[in-house]
């Protein structure tokens, strides 16, 4: 059985992968070439139902309060990776607000979407990459005992329900390897 930390790990495995699509796809849109709209749609929901309303929840609402209360030497570093994932919101509320537009022919360039797309790609580079550091240091320090982190991952199992249970994690990662086998990926 995995402990929270793990399980935020496992997470962001699985979120490198949408980032590889992200990457691609916005590439593509730099080059000219013909994404279906539909795709970008289904990258906007993974990015906010995945990333932003399961896994930084978890990570907001059960892992970083735990740690916090622990050890207040923490809390710069919880209020940085905070701030951060309010950034990837923002620029997550603004590739949705571009795609709207261009469905709607409010607007007749791609670039937006391709600018907020590379901008969310860098962001989950770098912010990942903070969060790792922070992880192997709350692992090293062994700064969870074993009842906080049976608190975590029973909080963790709300923030799966809030998603839509498991058939909706489920649905996502298909709708990650539909991305994967699309022609414009390869």
């Amino acid at each position: 059985m995995t402990n929270s930390t793990e399980s935020l790990q496992h997470d962001h495995v699985f979120i490198k992968r949408v980032k590889d699509i992200v990457n691609i796809c916005y590439a593509k849109l730099y080059e000219d070439k013909n994404i279906p709209i539909e795709d970008i749609e289904i990258i906007s929901v993974i990015i906010e139902e995945f990333i932003d309303k399961f896994h930084h929840n978890k990570e907001e609402n059960a892992y970083f309060p735990e740690v916090e209360n622990k050890d207040r030497n923490y809390s710069n570093s919880v209020y940085k990776l905070t701030v951060e994932h309010e950034f990837g919101r923002r620029v997550a509320m603004m590739l949705r607000r571009e795609l709207y537009k261009y469905k709607n022919k409010e607007i007749n360039t791609i670039e937006p979407i391709a600018r907020f797309l590379r901008t969310y790609s860098i962001f989950i580079e770098d912010h990942f990459q903070k969060e790792e550091q922070f992880f192997e240091l709350i692992e090293k320090n062994n700064s969870i005992s074993n009842e906080q982190d049976q608190k975590i991952l029973e909080h963790y199992q709300i923030c799966k329900n809030n998603v839509g249970g498991p058939e909706r994690l489920n649905q996502i990662i298909k709708l990650v390897e539909y991305l994967e086998n699309r022609d414009w990926f390869g």
